[in-house]
């Protein structure tokens, strides 16, 4: 057969349907039983219904799905209608797979697949103003059991409005009914907040999370909302969070807010947070994960080892997979290095040699150099990072970052510098690199290569805040450019509300300026906010030079159990003559 005389699908179906529609027409009535039903489809129909497939096949496709539309509105026939929208999708036409839609909208008003298309096909094509009909059509008739998903459902039909603005009013004034139903209106203003969220309205967005817990207190709708919300910038979300977690609230909950208390570096909140999650529900891997690396962070070294080899031992029971394997690579490397923390390097590598995850090697690898390291084997510690392979760019800049790394730990500031001065050369957009180099400069007390280098990641990145933050402090450092360095630093935190560390560089310069008593408050919030040697180093100098000679020395103590190798609280110790 000639290829351009093959029937498409839609054509044979139609051909077998025929058949069996003549044969029925051509088959006698059972005696004493009622005629068979008549067939609205006639030779004259069935030709021009394989006469659309043809040419909807061929270059006559406009004359194609006009044949098929004509024939949907004849027979009434659904699945004639949807053909139609088909064939103007294959051929790209929105505006007739927009005709052929609403057309069969028309003929079957109660059915949700003819709005459906509708409102995808106006979303297409942009029209983003017309689907306020068809959305609120949609969720009439979706069954009440499922209105609160498809209510869900929503923000993710309108991803890819170029309006985020147009798109968050035509959904609200779409969800008008459910806003106000009590059994719908948790789903519904957690919808209208995420539509506000994509359009930037921050505000708009927490209060309609406001709205939908107070509407119902134990939908966790609102809540996840105001997870997504939390930030520095945006305050105001967090106590919706705690508001649900007050009631108890499920533990995935409290989870995420550990994990946003992670990303926001409230270390020290987290891991209440955390500790809560696995006393409500123990067998919870990923929390012990999560509490076990912010304890080892600590420097608590016991709970962290207890709670990372309760993870081990959950995950091992979970079924294999991508996030199972790489949660026990990062748990075996934590625990490696607590083993090397404690000289056990024969423990350390027997965690090492547990990781069977890919992705994770580099790792492993950089990890077991540290071990050399450790035991003075520094030569062979870098060949160990040199002979990783580099099958892309992101790992020969891991393997140039892991060795400075190691140069670094072992006060190795010249060779470490000169190695990150070779790999910024060669990519001088990477920030990050020559800020690491920035901060070796400053090792070196080399002052005017240190601010020329962070000068130059302020220029390619406005809001780095971390250089100037660290700009700013070592001007307070060495007790010189105060007004500079406050400036600098309040710069940092416009960036980083309420950081630790970069508060912390706000309270020294404020020391060094003589304002003794902000400095403390600024100090005393900081240390709260996140239990550090450097800043317990800064607090407890203020507290001794204020006279609070006592409370100086308890929080050094604190300090020096967070980690007695700090260097900032080993030279204020050494300086002031304290022994804690």
């Amino acid at each position: 057969m000639n290829p351009s005389l093959r029937l498409a699908s839609g054509a044979v179906l139609l051909l077998a349907l025929a058949q069996a529609v003549h044969a029925q027409d051509a088959a006698a009535p059972a005696e004493g039983g009622p005629p068979p039903p008549q067939s609205a489809l006639d030779a004259e129909l069935f030709y021009q219904l394989l006469l659309g497939e043809l040419n909807a096949r061929g270059e006559e496709s406009s004359s194609g799905f006009s044949l098929i539309l004509d024939a949907a509105r004849k027979t009434n026939d659904p699945a004639l209608y949807q053909r139609a929208v088909e064939i103007a999708f294959q051929n790209r036409a929105g505006e007739a797979a927009l005709q052929a839609a609403r057309a069969w909208k028309q003929a079957f008003p109660d059915s949700r697949d003819p709005n459906r298309y509708v409102l995808q096909i106006l979303l297409a094509l942009n029209r983003t103003g017309e689907t306020a009909e068809p959305l609120k059509t949609e969720l009439a008739l979706a069954n009440p059991r499922e209105r609160e998903a498809a209510i869900a459902a929503i923000p993710r039909l309108y991803a890819r409005a170029s309006d985020k603005k147009q798109a968050a009013a035509v959904v609200e004034q779409a969800l008008a009914e459910p806003l106000q139903q009590p059994a719908t209106a948790a789903a519904a203003w957690t919808t209208v907040g995420r539509m506000r969220m994509a359009a930037g309205d921050m505000d708009g967005a927490v209060e309609a999370a406001r709205r939908g817990q107070a509407a119902n207190p134990q939908s966790e709708l609102p809540v996840i909302l105001a997870l997504e919300l939390m930030d520095p910038k945006v305050p105001q979300a967090e106590p919706i969070v705690r508001k649900y977690l007050d009631g108890k609230g499920m533990p995935e909950i409290r989870m995420g807010y550990a994990r946003a208390l992670i990303d926001a570096q409230r270390y020290t909140e987290a891991g209440q947070q955390l500790q809560l999650v696995a006393t409500e529900k123990p067998d919870l891997a990923e929390a012990w994960l999560a509490l076990g690396t912010i304890q080892a962070q600590d420097n608590q070294l016991p709970q962290a080892e207890q709670s990372l080899k309760r993870y081990v031992e959950l995950a091992q029971a979970q079924r294999a997979g991508e996030e199972r394997s790489r949660g026990l690579s990062q748990a075996y490397l934590a625990l490696a290095q607590i083993a090397e923390k404690r000289r056990d390097y024969a423990a350390a590598t027997r965690w090492l040699d547990r990781i069977d995850n890919t992705q994770d090697l580099l790792g492993a690898q950089v990890r077991r150099a540290s071990i050399l390291a450790s035991q003075g084997k520094l030569n062979e510690a870098r060949k160990l990072i040199r002979a990783l392979p580099e099958r892309t760019p992101a790992e020969a800049r891991a393997k140039v970052t892991a060795e400075a790394s190691l140069l670094r730990e072992q006060k190795q500031y010249r060779a470490a510098y000169d190695l990150l001065a070779q790999a910024s050369a060669k990519d001088p957009r990477d920030v990050d690199l020559v800020y690491d180099q920035a901060m070796l400069a400053e090792k070196l007390n080399d002052l005017p290569d240190m601010e020329r280098l962070l000068r130059q990641v302020i220029a390619a990145k406005p809001d780095y805040h971390h250089a100037y933050n660290a700009l700013g402090y070592s001007f307070a450092e060495r007790n010189m450019r105060l007004p500079e360095a406050r400036q600098l630093i309040q710069k940092a935190l416009e960036y980083a509300p309420g950081d630790p560390f970069i508060s912390d560089s706000l309270g020294w310069v404020e020391f060094r300026m003589g304002n003794t008593t902000e400095a403390l408050r600024i100090l005393e919030t900081a240390y709260k906010s996140r239990p550090d040697a450097e800043i317990a180093a800064h607090l407890g100098e203020v507290l001794w030079t204020s006279g609070q000679r006592d409370k100086a020395q308890s929080v050094w103590k604190e300090g020096l159990l967070l980690n007695a190798e700090n260097e900032t609280l080993q030279e204020t110790l050494k300086r002031l003559r304290v022994k804690p």
